[in-house]
């Protein structure tokens, strides 16, 4: 019998004969029931099936097949109308990720801020075989240099582990203290974030140590990451690094005049990772928006510039659910990071009352608030909503900066208000401890204070900020309204997921549990749509994997 109207259906052949498979325990899956147990099979060679007497397709796995000339006997099997390879979670993404990261999966665990992405949580996802980065932005240098010392202790050679290195506009030198450290300890991996623009620290990263091999290929000791969310920051990413920034790096020694002559040949980053509306910093862009004018950007530059190797494109954002991770991959993403869902898990930094908080978050319990590291430029950050006050006391706080001069031209109720319901103790004191941090940390930061009244507010206003993200990782339960917890909506997306299942306690959550049943889900859910796209009648059930307890 034909195939049903507006079904188009090629029936496989070899030589001329027909391909028939033939069952064995297990017949072929026709109804939608029966083809939500068959689409989690997803490490097995699957077939479409033609049942000839109905006109349905089918899935089938296991049995037998073989060429029949003269097609199969009535009721001895189902003729092939294609065929699906396994299909398995390491497969997702661009092989090439895996082979230069020494992975086994196309995933990473991102940078959470302040030591949140701990060097214990870094460990135990490169062990298995995942990409893992330390959260380096916030700490101090000794911190970052502690925890490098423990990563390469615990890790020793493995290249699957890597730091961030943060922009801090108001820091330069920091930051490029940061980067003297990653390059000093051959730190393998660098991800740079919240760059708007390649500056000396980040190129130093993607270009000390260049050469040429055998072959004529440029080899890049340092593996570098960046983190974008608009093609126009992307653009300058996947160019070779600026000339003049080259040139200034040469004449204060920093850069061999060979280096620099090879970095105007290959990229800033080899990976480039388009984050959408993620925890921390965002311009809350759909993944689905900005990756493929990022992915079309990545190919104009390639034949442009000649790479020989183009840099790869992944995603972040949003990444909550296999589903979500499914459509990054299926949307062109070379490999995948995840961010939010990771505080949650039992490694990471943050205090169980925080994580507790984040376990009870649903996919609207985020709010925008002012970010500490850019108060002044009125950058704005993704936080948690749901049981803390902090965005909308931050955004007071802003809101004061902008109207007045100085803490003393605020209004006397005003400024009562702000020290009772947001500092929680008068300015005069928040600025003696704010003074004393920053004389130990940037003397010139005091000096500026001093002279600037309005300065002097933002440093105030600013110790609210950084303690807020503290008070969250330490516990400090008295201060739970004014936690600072990065967070995007990916983190509700997940706790309705995994609720009623063995990831709903944040106890039972490891940040390795988390990416294989993602991953694990994730390959799920393409195989449901390889069937529902075949023809076959793929129930919606059929892409809600249940998280279940995983090897590697």
């Amino acid at each position: 019998m034909p195939a049903q109207p507006g079904r188009a259906v090629l029936t496989g052949t070899v030589a001329g004969a027909r391909l028939t498979w033939r069952p064995d325990a297990h017949p072929a899956a026709f109804t939608p029931a029966e083809l939500v147990a068959a689409v989690e099979r997803v490490r097995e060679t699957g077939y479409v099936v033609l049942d000839e007497a109905t006109g349905g397709l089918g899935f089938a796995l296991g049995g037998a097949v073989a060429a029949d000339a003269g097609g199969p006997e009535p009721g001895a099997g189902h003729p092939v109308v294609g065929v699906l390879p396994p299909l398995y979670p390491e497969r997702l993404g661009d092989r090439s990720f895996c082979e230069a990261h020494g992975t086994r999966f196309p995933y990473a665990a991102g940078e959470m801020a302040g030591g949140i992405a701990t060097t214990r949580l870094v460990a135990a996802v490169a062990r298995a075989g995942l990409l893992g980065f330390f959260g380096a932005a916030g700490l101090d240098l000794p911190a970052v240099e502690r925890a490098v010392a423990e990563l390469r202790g615990e890790l020793g050679g493995r290249p699957n582990w890597g730091v961030n290195l943060i922009h801090t506009p108001n820091e330069p030198a920091l930051e490029e203290r940061v980067a003297d450290l990653l390059l000093g300890q051959a730190v393998p991996v660098v991800s740079l974030s919240a760059f708007t623009a390649p500056t000396p620290a980040a190129v130093r990263c993607a270009a000390s140590g260049l050469r040429r091999d055998r072959g004529g290929r440029v080899v890049r000791p340092v593996r570098v990451f960046a983190k974008v969310s608009r093609p126009e920051v992307a653009e300058r990413f996947l160019s070779p690094a600026p000339a003049d920034v080259l040139r200034e790096l040469v004449r204060r020694g920093a850069l061999t005049g060979a280096e620099a002559e090879l970095a105007c040949h290959v990229p800033i980053a080899q990976d480039v990772t388009v984050e959408a509306d993620s925890g921390g910093h965002t311009d809350n862009r759909p993944l689905v928006s900005v990756l493929p004018a990022v992915l079309g950007l990545r190919d104009d530059l390639a034949r442009r510039f000649g790479y020989a190797r183009p840099p790869r494109v992944g995603a972040a954002g949003g990444l909550g659910t296999p589903g979500a991770v499914a459509a990054a991959f299926a949307a062109g993403a070379a490999y995948v990071v995840t961010g939010s869902v990771n505080q949650a898990a039992v490694e990471s930094g943050l205090s169980g009352d925080a994580k507790r908080m984040l376990a009870a978050a649903g996919v609207a319990d985020v709010a925008m608030a002012p970010a500490a590291d850019m108060f002044e430029q009125g950058v704005r950050l993704q936080v948690l909503g749901r049981g803390t006050m902090f965005a909308a006391r931050a955004a007071r706080l802003y809101r004061t900066y902008v109207d007045h001069p100085s803490l003393e031209a605020v209004p006397a109720p005003l400024l009562a208000d702000i020290e009772r319901d947001v500092l929680g103790e008068p300015v005069d004191r928040v600025w003696a401890r704010t003074r004393l941090f920053w004389q130990h940390r940037d003397p010139a930061e005091v000096d500026r204070a001093e002279r600037d009244p309005k300065h002097r507010m933002a440093l105030v206003f600013r110790w609210y900020l950084g303690m807020s993200s503290r008070w969250a990782i330490a516990g400090e339960t008295a201060r739970r309204a004014d936690y600072q917890v990065w967070c995007g909506p990916a983190m509700g997306a997940f706790n309705r997921w995994v609720a009623g299942g063995f990831l709903a306690e944040p106890a039972d959550r490891t940040a390795v549990q988390i990416a294989l049943n993602l991953l694990e889900g994730a390959a799920v859910v393409t195989r449901a749509q390889q069937l529902r796209s075949a023809g076959l009648p793929v129930p919606g059930r059929a892409f809600a994997f249940r998280p279940r307890r995983l090897g590697c």
